[in-house]
């Protein structure tokens, strides 16, 4: 005998499951998030090992695709360390130009207002001349912080193998749980998740390698001393989307404004950076991913925002590519397809959703 429940009582137990399910989450970070980055990078090199696995063994394809990859992020590194290295090297001069840059602004307002320096200056010199110092225990706690995180990211190599390799075998697995008649729908759900984050991934890679290339050579033309790290780094955050590009324009912003003590230079480069921002976001973005992530900003920002209060920058890389497998799911299971409507994009033009074009059939027939 079937017993309904009362509609309170269902929401209540909703609501009890999503609060277990992010406690669930945030208790295992150290578990999941390595498994989520493995996910998304075996996806990414799915086509890759089909490819090569014609001409070898899947386990050689498997390698010698994490090799490429291992290689190509150890270059990276590589790079950032090195100018970073350089950077910190500097703190020292850096720190002696804000002192002065300070003491002219202040100059500035007793000059002009007739604003006398107080004790509130006094303690922002102090504070000011504290910058090597506190430049160096951030080092020492970042690199702490790294060989730390190094032991949880030298799992993901092992984890992307085994995905890779076991993927037949976890594809059997999860047909164990239905018939055979909903076989054929369930691999095309796979494989569209597959074709988002593929897409998703490859087209980022594309993004920040052509943003690095844009704010990098606005800055050599500037003249700016580390343009091309500075470039890089903040193309490396528009896996942030939407705000990453210009958090990433404060270092390089503050830099010159020290370095030069002009205020124009520096709102040069504020807008060198939001030209960039401009131009990613309706120009390259759109072309290079195009419609395979079609997320509403809304939802973006929402997915990055409880990303991040849930694994912290780790959860807001992973916000974007996890809500549009969500869709995917969400667009494949009809009771859950008013969700993908909601987190679906309206500026699709023709690529009208297939349940908008339901909901209007149902409304004329209304």
């Amino acid at each position: 005998m079937d017993i309904k429940l009362p509609t309170y009582l269902k929401y209540t137990v909703i609501l009890l499951c999503l609060f277990l399910l992010l406690h669930f989450l945030q208790l295992f970070s150290a578990v999941l998030i390595p498994l989520c980055f493995a996910a998304l990078f075996a996806l990414l090199l799915l086509p890759i090992n089909k490819s090569l696995e014609r001409r070898m063994p899947r386990s050689l394809a498997i390698v010698l695709s994490l090799v490429l990859v291992i290689a190509v992020l150890t270059l990276v590194i590589w790079f950032l360390s090195a100018q970073i290295g350089s950077f910190s090297s500097e703190l020292s001069d850096i720190n002696t130009k804000l002192s002065a840059l300070v003491n002219k602004f202040q100059i500035f307002l007793y000059e002009r207002f007739g604003i006398k320096p107080t004790n509130k200056g006094e303690f922002l010199q102090k504070a000011l001349g504290n910058v090597t110092q506190t430049g160096t225990a951030f080092l020492g706690s970042t690199i702490s912080l790294t060989t730390g995180a190094l032991t949880v990211i030298s799992l993901i190599p092992i984890y992307v193998f085994c995905m890779l390799f076991y993927r037949d075998h976890l594809r059997q697995f999860m047909f164990q749980f239905i018939t055979k008649d909903r076989r054929g729908p369930l691999m095309d759900t796979v494989d569209n998740i597959q074709r988002v984050v593929q897409g998703y991934l490859s087209g980022l890679f594309i993004v920040i390698l052509v943003v690095s290339l844009l704010n990098s050579m606005g800055l050599l033309i500037m003249g700016v001393d580390y343009a091309i790290f500075f470039g890089v780094f903040a193309a490396i955050l528009t896996i942030i989307p939407y705000i990453g590009i210009m958090l990433g324009a404060l270092l390089p912003a503050l830099f010159v404004l020290v370095d030069t003590g002009s205020p124009g230079k520096m709102l040069i480069v504020i807008l060198i950076f939001a030209f960039v921002q401009f131009l990613e976001g309706n120009f390259i973005t759109p072309y290079v991913v195009g419609s395979k992530v079609s997320i509403n900003p809304f939802a973006a920002i929402l997915a990055l925002i409880i990303g991040g209060e849930i694994w912290g920058a780790p959860g807001m890389i992973l916000s974007i590519p996890v809500i549009a497998i969500l869709k995917v799911i969400f667009d494949a299971y009809g009771p859950l397809q008013p969700f993908g409507f909601l987190l679906n994009d309206i500026n699709q033009g023709p690529k009208e959703n297939q349940l908008l074009k339901k909901l209007k059939r149902r409304n004329k027939e209304i």
